[in-house]
């Protein structure tokens, strides 16, 4: 490293410049001999960019050298795997990547194409507390990103990506030379350590849709080592995405796996998420079952089989698992706790709880059914098994819920750099108007729950959130009522009128369905 803080790849007169640039033209000579790396692509728990307009592979050696650093002075650690997902542009990214670490010291294990939790597994397989999976998650094509391991099971939070990001401008990286291998072998390996050898005793029809994504290569064999009979739904590799974004919170998405399922008379209808660590539900009769309903489903069964435990659940999830009586009876106490995935692993972590549970389909499942990652994969054969235990179709588990009605989802457009204002200004509304005695809805607010947006509960226990997306300019919106569906539609309109008035939000990812 020279005064000029400059990296010298191979002479005085071609140099790759280690300080940032975050403008450079994507179709010139120096988006391949410049850096480009945009702050907002670090955001709460993972890194995420446009490919092109915001990164560039420079961007991603660096992100390299960087991620090598944390690893060595912050960990404690050299050994780090490396995997990437199903997109045109992601190996090259993690070719840039793996060149970056390798460069400062790392003792890279690249696994190639492979799910963000084969990346997890993998660690545990090699005991490596370095890991890293190139991959935009379920965002839109153009956009990348990292999913950075500190530990076994235990992704970076926000001290570790601003540590991260400190390391990436201060340009102080480690200077050793690390090493580089190849493993070919973690598919089978990974399939046998979900499936056991233990088929189901009487294994269901499914219907699997992977959204042409990286999943469509792993999990339907996973499920077929189980013993189903799988319907393959979007399969087949397509970069281009040309159905349905794989996306299980995308109304869209479920409605096609609903449709299939019934054509097909399965038993039940999964979709996985891009990178395959989220997990969506539809049962028999074609219902779409959001992912916190069927965790409450999932908890109620551990609980007769482990009891005394903890659950962790997502403010975007419901409010049931807090007054459930089967749980209650069984000993179970429920934590609700900020959404995100490196959040509820780590609150799985530090309260020694049995599973943490997401609405968007993040299961994770800790000791003894699990390693405490997400998973889709495992999380689909843990429910199978469930419901072949059981012997009851999905529907009829669900009828012995306390009953509730839940929106969706919906993302409003709001820029990274004005979402969070605007939830704090929405947070101060809603403290006037539980102050006040506001009725919303029917309602007044009862309490406020601020740990992750803002929570308002009115005196019936329903709810309305709003809170900033960690990975895209977005707010997120989400409701639920325990009294009527009328009710429900009255509070996610309560939402979006007060948004709107407020004038800094743009379109929505998607509207409420139609009322049944």
């Amino acid at each position: 490293m020279t005064n000029d803080r400059t990296l010298h790849i191979e002479s005085e007169d071609r140099l790759m410049r280690w300080d940032i640039r975050t403008d450079v033209d994507n179709n010139s000579f120096d988006y391949f001999e410049k850096t480009l790396i945009t702050d907002n692509g670090f955001r709460e728990y993972d890194v995420r960019w446009i490919v092109g307009d915001e990164i560039n592979p420079n961007g991603f050696f660096v992100m390299g050298r960087a991620y090598a650093t944390l690893l060595q002075r912050d960990v404690g650690s050299k050994k780090s795997i490396v995997g990437h997902d199903f997109r045109s542009y992601s190996q090259e990214l993690l070719r840039s990547f793996t060149l970056g670490m390798v460069a400062s010291g790392a003792e890279v294990i690249d696994v190639g194409l492979a799910l963000t939790p084969m990346v997890y597994y993998a660690q545990h397989h090699f005991n490596a507390p370095g890991g890293a999976q190139v991959t935009a998650s379920h965002n839109e094509n153009g956009w990348c990103g990292l999913k950075l391991a500190n530990g076994l099971s235990s992704t970076l939070g926000p001290d570790g990506i601003k540590r991260l990001k400190e390391i990436v401008h201060s340009g102080d990286f480690s200077e050793d030379t690390g090493s580089y291998e190849i493993f070919d072998g973690l598919d089978e390996a990974y399939l046998n350590d979900i499936v056991g050898g233990k088929k189901l005793s009487n294994p269901p029809k499914v219907v699997v849709a992977c959204g042409n994504g990286t999943p469509g290569r792993f999990v339907p064999d996973v499920l077929e080592a189980l013993g189903c009979e799988v319907v393959r739904l979007d399969c087949d590799a397509d970069w281009t995405f040309p159905r349905f974004n794989p996306n299980p919170e995308d109304v869209k998405f479920l409605h096609e796996i609903s449709r299939v399922t019934l054509k097909e008379g399965a038993a039940i209808g999964i979709g996985i998420d891009g990178d395959g660590d989220r997990i969506g539900v539809v049962n028999e009769k074609g219902e779409e079952i959001y992912s916190d309903k069927l965790g409450l489903l999932l908890a109620r069964w551990m609980s007769e089989k482990h009891p005394n435990r903890i659950v962790v659940t997502d403010v975007k999830s419901t409010g049931l698992f807090s007054s459930d009586p089967v749980l209650a009876a069984n000993g179970y106490e429920s934590i609700l706790w900020k959404t995100g995935h490196s959040y509820i692993k780590a609150k799985v972590r530090e309260t020694g709880a049995i599973a943490g549970f997401e609405k968007s389909g993040h299961w994770f499942l800790a000791d003894p059914l699990g390693r405490g990652y997400d998973d889709a994969a495992r999380s689909a054969a843990l429910l199978l098994r469930m419901l072949d235990e059981s012997g009851k179709s999905l529907s009829e588990m669900q009828t012995g819920l306390p009953k509730s009605w839940n929106s969706p989802t919906i993302g409003a457009y709001c820029p990274d750099d004005e979402k969070y204002d605007v939830v704090a200004e929405v947070t101060e509304q809603y403290r006037k108007d539980k102050e006040q005695g506001t009725v919303i809805a029917g309602k007044k607010i009862k309490d406020l729950i601020t740990v992750n947006g803002v929570r308002f509960v009115l005196e019936d226990d329903s709810w309305g959130l709003v809170r900033a997306s960690s990975n895209k300019p977005s707010l997120v919106l989400v409701a639920e009522s325990v009294t009527s569906q009328d009710q429900l539609y009255a509070i996610m309109k309560h939402i979006q009128d007060r948004l709107e008035k407020g004038g800094r939000i743009g379109e929505y990812d998607q509207e409420m369905p139609e009322p049944k």
